[in-house]
């Protein structure tokens, strides 16, 4: 079940990714963020009373934490997807976001059989090869900050940065538990929404520019299509963390880079490399020993 679920996640997120990632090359993480933030909690909020359980203090805590981390990497990961090409930016940020979990997972005691793990560590892998990208090919459009900024505003760490962040989102909302319900989501998407608000609140007493607005029925509906994905994405992976080890989950969720790089290689030519190639191949055969273990 924690395959099915976990895989599940990783193909919504992955989806999620790719339609946020188009929405910013229009207009601006934060913007395209404030269509999809709002709608995945109505999506989670609706979850949550139709599939029963009720709000606790201590589990909607942990999400709302969590939810503070997570809201922080979809800003990086959309600043990120502005600077650089999706194939690059999508598999650095999952290969950091399974580390943590992973660390956590084993510290606290989990044991894997042998061939989960050996499935465990090719999806490291895997995740490592898909990210394998020449320098300089599909980079984003638009202007460059210099020196130092340049550096601290670059795609790949910018991915670096959002990967952590969605880790240790993964690793709280294993400690929200799983006894009230999809309650702890909602706590999540309420972390989101108060991320934006504060970076909203930041540009405006800074006078920043918040960038082109997200408009048309096209950019809007991905909009609200990816924070639709998302939520479900994130329902699914608390489903899996609760039904199976973190570090487990944690990884197979993190696959999510295979969609966005095979869509972005479809939508945006974006070039598939031969080791990514590779990547994609251990990625199954990852997939494959964990799901006979």
């Amino acid at each position: 079940m924690v395959t099915v679920l976990a895989l599940s996640a990783a193909l919504a997120y992955g989806l999620a990714d790719f339609l946020g990632g188009t929405v910013t090359r229009k207009s601006t993480a934060i913007r395209a963020l404030t269509w999809c933030v709002p709608i995945g909690l109505a999506v989670v909020l609706v979850s949550a009373l139709l599939s029963g359980g009720s709000p606790s203090p201590v589990p909607m805590t942990w999400g709302f934490v969590a939810g503070l981390g997570g809201g922080a990497g979809l800003i990086a990961f959309y600043r990120a997807l502005a600077r650089g090409p999706m194939s690059v930016v999508a598999p650095v940020s999952a290969l950091a976001a399974a580390v943590l979990p992973v660390a956590v997972g084993i510290a606290r005691g989990e044991r894997l059989d042998a061939s989960v793990l050996l499935g465990v560590l090719l999806c490291l892998v895997a995740i490592g090869l898909v990210s394998m990208e020449a320098n300089g090919d599909g980079a984003a459009a638009g202007p460059r900050p210099d020196g130092w900024r340049r550096l601290v505003d670059s795609g790949p760490l910018m991915a670096g940065v959002s990967g952590t962040c969605f880790g240790v989102f993964f690793v709280l909302l294993k400690e929200a538990g799983g006894g009230s319900g999809l309650w702890p989501i909602v706590g999540a998407r309420l972390g989101n929404l108060v991320i934006v608000a504060i970076a909203l609140l930041f540009l405006a007493i800074r006078g920043g520019d918040t960038g082109p607005r997200v408009s048309g029925w096209t950019l809007i509906g991905l909009a609200l299509l990816s924070g639709t994905l998302d939520a479900g994405a994130n329902v699914l992976y608390f489903l899996a963390v609760h039904n199976g080890m973190l570090s487990l989950a944690a990884v197979l969720t993190s696959l999510y880079p295979a969609i966005t790089v095979l869509l972005a290689r479809v939508a945006y030519s974006e070039r598939l490399r031969a080791v990514q190639r590779v990547g994609m191949a251990v990625a199954i055969a990852g997939v494959a020993l964990v799901t006979v273990g």
